[in-house]
């Protein structure tokens, strides 16, 4: 298996292999570089999170941040972003994935299985790196003028002398879409191992990315097309909340893993949770003490369904696709089948016997009970941010927010431009694309 390690390159996001490397060109090779987890699930953006209202810094602790880009993300500076590695990561997924496909189409036997899955993941790992940069590098979906803003460049070859041009947002969502389709089509119910996709994962992330589109009809229809293959949740009853890390590692909720690259803003050290999103969390919601463990200077965030206070997971869940088909249920008059979805998760965060199950059939009210709890679940998960981008398109949701630090406030409002964050300097001067604008 090749290393892929790092050198320079021109005109491109990633930088370019050794050229003395062994060069992939069997089954088993691209097998192995789909099974490299640091590469492919490991190494995704953290920067929406770090902007994001889940959390507050004191001064003190965001000045101790050595991260320059970090505490300019925090409070959404203008100032370049100088580190490259937040957008090299999902892109280096890209390149290997694209990789992996360009060895594939050179083979002779593509009949077999494992061909197909192989192809099939390939395509489902350069599809979500694809949606991890969009939540955070470009403006929130709005299909009004999807196709005048810019997205991400689009990269479906390993040449890395590709010049990268930044297409529309339409057009960066349309590659994302295929691919997935194309992973669910050939992606088989269980895994060979835990690092890869299945059809459910594949089915989950289509539903959140038509969730991201405002398009409630096919979000509705992928996330029930998920739940049918893998429904399970876990039982918050059953759970010790005196650990330090409750939730193991692939636990049975978890469809696909991923996880941010590290973060210092977000780290136990530095991140105290936002007071009142705390005060949300009811007395008999087990979430509560599960995902909090309170410190000498505030609440802290122990929840991690990675088991570790590495980066941040970001990965797809059967609890993200019970409130995202209740969401789109409740958007699309199918209000029993909200209340059932809201019911069911419920009955597994809340202390067993402690609550009343939900009735109404008024769909505001309905859609008003599973954002809320959209916003306790999907905590410190690389969601808020996207969240936060698409539900300020609608005026009974949008939010203004605001940081202080040494007594000056610095505020976001609803519709900022600055809600794609701006990418990486050196990669706007090693390829000449166009920079995210500002207000």
């Amino acid at each position: 298996m090749p290393c892929l390690l790092l050198s320079s390159c021109n005109n491109y996001l990633d930088l370019k292999p050794d050229a003395k490397m062994v060069i992939p060109g069997t089954l088993e090779d691209c097998e192995l570089l789909l099974n490299d987890y640091s590469t492919m699930n490991t190494k995704y953006p953290s920067y929406g999170e770090v902007a994001a209202d889940n959390y507050y810094l004191t001064s003190s602790s965001w000045k101790a941040i050595s991260d320059i880009d970090e505490r300019n993300v925090y409070i959404w500076s203008d100032e370049p972003i100088v580190s490259p590695n937040q957008w090299q990561g999902p892109y280096k997924a890209i390149y290997q994935a694209n990789q992996v496909l360009s060895v594939l189409a050179a083979l002779q036997d593509r009949s077999s299985d494992r061909w197909k899955v192989c192809n099939a993941s390939a395509h489902f790992f350069r599809a979500f790196a694809m949606q991890q940069l969009m939540h955070v590098f470009t403006p929130p979906y709005d299909k009004e003028t999807a196709t005048k803003v810019l997205g991400l460049p689009i990269k479906l070859s390993p040449d890395l002398d590709d010049r990268s041009v930044r297409a529309s947002l339409e057009e960066t969502c349309t590659p994302i879409m295929k691919d997935y389709v194309i992973a669910v089509g050939g992606l088989p119910t269980h895994a060979q191992n835990n690092g890869l996709p299945n059809r459910a994962a594949a089915y989950a992330a289509l539903a959140r990315l038509y969730l991201g589109m405002q398009d409630y009809e096919r979000a509705f229809h992928y996330a029930d097309s998920s739940l049918v293959l893998q429904p399970a949740l876990l039982d918050y009853n059953t759970l010790n909340p005196n650990t330090n890390l409750p939730f193991s590692r692939f636990n049975v909720e978890v469809l696909f893993p991923a996880m941010s690259s590290s973060s210092y803003a977000l780290g136990q050290s530095y991140a105290l949770v936002d007071t009142t999103l705390y005060t949300s969390y009811a007395t008999n919601d087990l979430r509560r003490s599960l995902f909090f463990r309170q410190m000498a200077n505030g609440m802290v965030f122990k929840g991690s369904y990675d088991n570790s206070l590495s980066g941040i997971f970001v990965g797809l869940t059967t609890a993200e696709m019970y409130l995202t088909r209740a969401e789109a249920a409740s958007r699309i008059g199918r209000l029993g089948m909200g209340t059932d979805d809201l019911n069911a998760f419920k009955a597994v965060r809340y202390k067993a016997g402690s609550i009343v199950p939900f009735q109404s059939t008024n769909a505001a009210a309905v859609l008003n009970e599973v954002l809320q709890e959209r916003r306790k679940e999907l905590i410190f998960r690389g969601l808020r941010w996207a969240d936060l981008k698409r539900l300020n398109q609608e005026a009974g949701f949008a939010q203004t927010l605001t940081r202080t630090i040494d007594g000056k406030s610095y505020v976001l409002k609803p519709g900022s431009k600055k809600y794609a964050i701006l990418i990486p300097q050196v990669a706007i001067q090693e390829s000449g694309m166009k920079q995210n604008s500002r207000d």
